[in-house]
């Protein structure tokens, strides 16, 4: 699909989270809470059209938002 960015994914790391673009090989960007991580990959996947995948501390997906691709948008 032209023009959509990486997906967000929010990983939980030793010490905190993190926020990783998918298939990049290291983290965008780290944070003490989960909440924070998820902002942050929040506003990148806004930014980019694309969407945020939130894992568990086990590392199973647990929320998925999607930002500007979503295949059925409200009307308005």
């Amino acid at each position: 699909m032209a023009g959509k960015g990486k997906n967000q994914h929010v990983v939980k790391r030793d010490d905190g989270w993190a926020v990783r673009g998918e298939g990049n090989s290291k983290d965008t960007s780290h944070h003490r809470t989960q909440q924070e991580a998820a902002d942050a990959a929040r506003a990148i996947a806004q930014n980019q059209k694309s969407e945020v995948l939130i894992h568990g501390r086990d590392n199973k997906i647990r929320e998925r938002d999607s930002y500007g691709n979503d295949p059925h948008p409200p009307k308005g």
